[in-house]
Formats: structure tokens, sequence, C-alpha cells
């Protein structure tokens, strides 16, 4: 018999070699092969006849092929089908498909599955690109033919799977080998939920579901099978994303179980905090500011992440929660992904903190190795309080004197273990302070009496090594269903609330042909004192070309249409020093138009900027897109995006541009991005410590979702009436072989 752990190979008809392709694509075991599911059904139990069929709608068809034969337009050349029940005939047409001539022969069944349509010129009904498969040959006879027909009882007189194909592994292939897999799978199947739970979601055995997700019963509803609604479909859904959320349930319990710092609120600490307040802070982010002190003052390490859209001042409740933890003499690590949003934390910081007397250094990878060295070392004696940086300060040069606060920004940039390795850097809290060292070099702040020495903190007391607060920001809104599974150990704040003054951004799509419109409209927004960028998008596949073009437009609008303005050029590969005076200078407004790409997504912030023009809009991502608009809007004056259009537009990106115009709201912008481009490729690429679904999907199983949260919570609480602490030792031990296997996360507990 087999079991779920069983080598794939080890299937009838798999093999050493087949089973090396279907590793390629991740199915290791019979499980992994038994969870690769269909992506839609055939109703083969009742197909339809041709005529019965309506233009405009899907069909499934089972007919005998007729005919076949290629013929060539100008364009390309066409394979054309003909299939028949009786005197009934359907016609099938294939474009550019000249590798059909020697598939079909006379007297062979066929299944089809598309749109049916109805030509304009003859009336006659056809499928164009429908999907088939040949389901036998009745010229086959004797033993072969045999094995033929007990094949077909596979293919018709049923609600047959269809799998995506794997090269030569055709949806016939995995019907096969799935049912050889299931006819010899062990019977004694563990079932790892316990009881209880199951009992609350009516949900069946893992054997049965296995059995009807691949080869449901006639009476199965045809709408359920489609839309993974199914009782089979339920049980696999919930068993995966259960499995999740008690291994994000149990981390959170165990964060609690960890020492942390217990960071002192005194009244000194809350003057130190209204003293650096630039403005009056919205309610949000007292509420917020008020959640993120709440956990520091608790004996174990906060996590917690701070989401807020572009623009409502996440960057000040940040530097609020470094005053708290500089106060109680601790530092503070701030981590941007990028040097510009590093650089632009950090001029802030100066202008925010400096006067209060804080020290604050700067350490990315573009300074030199004498500079590095002597910032490493305000940081190792603990001059240095704020430390503001990229990947760099994940390097082992690095170390901390006593680091208590961790401030990673767009999370979504790192990796999960990126955020653990410099969590690790925390240094030892002893119960005797160390004499901080001294040393006022570049890149540190002289120490005044303004300020308490690191580790000078009296209230600060434990023996053993804790474990930093962590805040994660974010200025992508992310869909609450997403945050469950992405920071799901991770405590959310939300800021909801802009701050006063700013004026909705009116957004406009136009095609190229309107530029002289728009170049006009950038004039008359120079001549009344504003700035304007001007974005070129930057394409992966060749950075090389785009980035020419927007040298190109740099050079035409700085020599040509705006000859007499001042206009910048910005893009990743200016040098650092060069990058940074651009900047610079747009924002003491030297430089009127600033010509870029999408390295002023994220990091600059000029109040007076309030136009943006965004070149090949459809070429964006639409959190791009909100992120690029999120650089303008940020003073007083009414602010306009414009997204211009080059050739034709796909429907998807149609639908971006629309969604931009109509709506200036993150989280509304979020949850469509996370709908049209799925979970794995919401953050552009795939991030480490992202759970890889085999059969969920957290858009469609949000309600699954929030009970399979529910239910772990109470499986992590302990024993009770209800679950014995033998069903929680056995979900628990098949959670983590899960985590390890499965969901490619790091190990938990």
């Amino acid at each position: 018999m087999l079991e779920l752990s069983t080598p794939v190979q080890y299937v009838k008809g798999v093999g050493p070699r087949i089973g090396e392709v279907l590793a390629a694509k991740g199915i290791h075991t019979v499980g992994d092969l038994l969870h690769y599911l269909p992506f839609r059904y055939e109703d083969r139990l009742n197909p339809r006849g041709i005529s019965e069929l309506r233009p405009g709608e899907m069909a499934t068809v089972v007919g005998e092929v007729r005919n076949s034969g290629l013929f060539r337009t100008r364009k390309m050349p066409i394979f054309q089908l003909t299939v028949g029940q009786g005197r009934a005939r359907l016609r099938c047409l294939f474009f550019n498909a000249t590798y059909l001539q020697d598939k079909f022969t006379p007297g062979q069944m066929i299944a089809l599955y598309g749109k049916v349509e109805e030509d304009e010129r003859s009336r006659e009904l056809q499928i164009i690109q429908p999907q088939f498969e040949i389901l036998g040959d009745p010229t086959d006879s004797g033993e072969n033919g045999a094995e033929k027909k007990a094949a077909e009882s596979l293919e018709i007189g049923r609600i047959v799977p269809i799998y995506e194909a794997i090269g030569r592994l055709t949806p016939r292939w995995f019907r096969k080998a799935i049912r050889t897999a299931l006819d010899n799978l062990t019977p004694d199947l563990p079932d790892p939920i316990p009881a209880a739970v199951r009992a609350h979601l009516g949900l069946i055995s893992p054997r049965a579901a296995l059995w009807n997700v691949h080869w449901p019963e006639p009476g199965e509803s045809f709408e359920a099978l489609q839309s993974s609604r199914t009782p089979a479909h339920i049980r696999m859904i919930f068993d995966e994303l259960f499995f999740v959320e008690l291994g994000l349930e149990l981390k959170r319990r165990q964060q609690k179980a960890q020492t942390g710092i217990a960071f002192g609120l005194d009244d000194r600490v809350r003057a130190a905090i209204k003293k650096i307040l630039p403005f009056h802070p919205t309610a949000a982010q007292k509420r917020v500011l008020k959640e993120i002190a709440a956990d520091m003052e608790k004996p174990y390490p906060m996590r917690r992440l701070l989401q807020g859209d572009v623009g409502s001042g996440k960057t000040i409740v940040g530097f609020e929660a470094a005053i708290i933890a500089i106060e109680n003499g601790c530092q503070v690590a701030l981590m941007a992904p990028t040097e510009i949003l590093a650089q632009q934390h950090y001029f802030s910081a100066r202008r925010i903190l400096e006067n209060a007397g804080y020290r604050i250094v700067l350490l990315t990878g573009s300074l030199e190795a004498d500079r590095k060295r002597e910032v490493r070392r305000h940081i190792a004696q603990g001059n240095a309080q704020l430390v503001i940086g990229t990947h760099a300060l994940l390097e082992e040069k690095v170390e901390f004197a006593k680091l208590g606060l961790v401030i990673v920004d767009e999370q979504h940039r790192f990796g999960v273990l990126q955020r653990l390795k410099l969590m690790r850097k925390s240094g030892d809290v002893e119960e005797t302070s160390r004499a901080t060292l001294g040393g006022t070099g570049e890149g540190a702040r002289p120490h005044t009496d303004a300020r308490p020495h690191i580790n000078s903190a009296p209230h600060i007391v434990t023996s053993t090594p804790a474990e930093p607060d962590v805040l994660v920001m974010t200025a992508t809104p992310i869909p609450r269903t997403l945050a469950l599974t992405l920071y799901g150990d991770l405590d959310l704040s939300v800021l909801d609330e802009m701050p006063p003054g700013r004026t909705p951004i009116v957004t406009r799509c136009g095609s190229d042909d309107e530029s002289p419109k728009v170049w006009e409209f950038v004039r008359k927004q120079v001549t009344a004192g504003h700035q304007v960028y001007v974005v070129y998008p930057v394409i992966a596949e060749n950075e090389e070309s785009e980035l020419k073009a927007a040298i190109k437009m740099y050079r035409e609008l700085s020599g040509k249409i705006f000859a007499d303005l001042k206009v910048g050029l910005l893009h990743g590969r200016l040098d650092a020093e060069l990058k940074e005076q651009v900047m610079r200078m747009f924002q003491r407004g030297e430089l009127q138009i600033l010509v870029a790409t999408t390295v002023i997504e994220v990091g600059v912030d000029v109040p007076n900027a309030t136009v943006m023009v965004i070149e090949h809009a459809e070429r964006f991502g639409l959190a791009q897109l909100h992120q690029l608009r999120g650089r303008i809007g940020r003073g007083a004056a009414k602010s306009y995006c414009i997204l211009m259009t080059g050739g034709k537009v796909s429907e998807e990106g149609q639908r971006r541009l629309d969604a931009m115009v109509q709506t200036n709201d993150g989280f509304k912008i979020a949850e469509l991005d996370l709908e049209l481009r799925g979970p794995g490729e919401f953050f552009g690429t795939r991030q480490a410590g992202t759970p890889s679904f085999r059969v969920a999907n957290i858009i469609r199983d949000a309600q699954l979702l929030e009970a399979a949260k529910h239910e772990a919570a109470a499986v992590i609480a302990g024993p009770n009436a209800e679950i014995s602490a033998e069903e929680i030792s056995r979900a628990l031990v098949h959670m983590r072989a899960r985590w390890q296997h499965t969901y490619g996360l790091v190990e938990v507990g």
C-alpha cells in the first residue's frame, strides 16, 4: 500500500524518469501528487448534444472526428476539425496549429470544451481554440481494446477532472496516475485535525476528501465543483489554512514567552515624545502610538505591523517609538530597502531628532570603507542611539551595544529571515550597566547631557539576553486576508487617517496623442510655482532600453519642450552621491521638473510637487502606481496624477488604470491588486517566509481563513473538555512537518 510520504516514483506508471519531471514541479511524494488538484471539471456524464448548443455558452461536447485539415490564409495557417454526433456537426478552429495535422483520424472519439460561437457568414456553430482530449479509437479490439475501454471509464460517463499538463504529462495521464495512487492508498490515513475542530466545521475525512476532489460523485453540484466549494474542497482548503495558522499562533505564544525589555513610559519619556512632534498628531497616530507603547511596556518582545497608506504619517510614529527605546537607554535600528529611502529617513531623523540631542548615524553599502568602520565603531560603543541603514545593518561586522528596538520599513521588500537576523544583533542586556565609550567622529553626534548614555536606564534589570522589540512598517496596504498569513505572527496597527490639510489627488488617464496638452498643463503648474515628476518604467527583462528611454526623454524635455525650465534626471544607476545631489536640488526647489524612473517610488518627500506624469502607465503594477502617486499630494495645493498609455492596453491593464482614476484609497487598490495578481505575486517577487499554498486561495477562502485562525487559537490554548493533550500533540507534530516540507517556511517551535 502507498503512504502519503511514499516517493511518487513508486506509483505504478510513474517511475524514476517521470518522477524527475514531477519533482521539477514540486511533486515529490504521493501526497504531493494527490494535492495536484484539477483546475476545472467537465461534465461528461451529461455532455451537450451539438443540436442543443447556443452561441455564447461554455460547453463540453463528446463526438466523433469526421474530418480535419490545414488551410492557409495571408496572416496564418488555420487547422479545422469537424466533429459529429449523428447528422449534427460542429466546427473547431485552431490558429497557427500546424502541429495538429497528424493528430486526428476519422472515427476517433473526442471530448471538446470551449465557448460556442456562431460563424458570421455561414451561421454554423463553432468553437475557436477548444481544449480537447482524444478519448479512444473504435477500431481497437482484443486485449488492447479492453484496456482502452477500462481507461475510458475515467474519461466519459462521469464528471471528469481536468489537470494542468506538465510537459508531455497530459490531463489524461494525470487522471490515470492519480486514480492508481488512490486505489493503492492505505485505508488507515491519520487525521491530524482534532475531532472537535472537525465537528465545528463538519469536515469529512482526509481520505474521502482526496477521493471526491478528484473523482466527484455523480450527484455533486457542478457549480460547487467549479467554485471549489464541495465538502472535499472545503476539507482540503481548511486543512492547509489551519496548519499555517496553527504555526503562526504557536509563534505568537512563543514570542510572549521570550525575555523582552519592559520599557518604562513615565512623564520624562512622554515629554521627550511631545518635544519632537513637528505637528499635532492625528487621532489615528495617537491610537497607534498607544498600541505600540503598551506593547513596549510589556516584559516580552513587541512584534507589531504598522500599516498605513502613503502619506498617513508612519515615519513620525516610528520616531516616537524610537524615543521610548532611546530614553530607556537602548539603541534603535531602522532598516530600509533602498539607499534613497534610508537617506530620506536619515535626513528626516536629523531634522526632527537632532535638535533634541539624539545621536543618529547612517550606514549604507555605498559608504567609503573608512567611514563604515567609524560608524560601526560608534554603533558598537553605544554612541549611536538611532542607526539608520540598508541591508548593510545585517553584516556580521555590525554589532550593537544594546539594541532595544528594530524598525523595518517596507517589510515586503525584505525576507522574514532578514528580519530575524537583525533582531539577533541585540547584544546583551546585563544587570550591571557598561560605561559608554567616548568618540565623536563623523557619522555620530557628540554626546551631550541632554540624553542618557546607552545602558544608563536604571529600571532595565535582567541577567539574560533580551530580544529587541520589532516594529514593521509598510506603505503598501495589505488586505486583511493576506496580512493574516504573511504577517500572522505580528499584531496589526492601521493608520487609517490622513494628516489635515491634504487634498485628494485628481487622477486622469490619457494616450500618447494627448502629450501636447499634458506638457502645456505641466508648464502652467510650474509657472504657478509648483514642481513636477515625469516617470518612465524600468522593465526587469530589459532595463537597459528603458533606462535609455528615460534619458532620451530627459534630453527632449530639457532641450526642447521645457528648454527654459530647470529639468533634472534621477535613475538607479547614478552613483549615490549624484543621486543624493539631484534629490536635494529637487527638494530645495532648484529643479522644477524631475524626470525619473521608479527609484522615486519610496523615500522622496517634496510637498511642493503637485503633478506626476507616468508614461507607459499600463506597464506598472497597481500597487506601484499607487506608491508613485503617493509622492505628490503632500502639501496643501491640489495635486494631479496623469497616467499616459502607449499602444494597446490589455483588459487587465485597463482595470488597473480605471482603479487608479476611481479611488485614492490604498486598501481598495490593494484588494483589487491581490485579486488581479494573486497572493504569490502580490509583492512583485516571492518573499522568503510567504506560505506557498497548493489548494487554498486566500482571496476566495477568506472566511475559511478566519475560521482556521479561530480554531488554531483554541487548540494552542491547551487541553480542555473538547480537545485532548494527545490531539494537540498530534496536530503540532503534523504542523511542524507541514511547515518544513510544504509551506517552505522557517521552522516553528
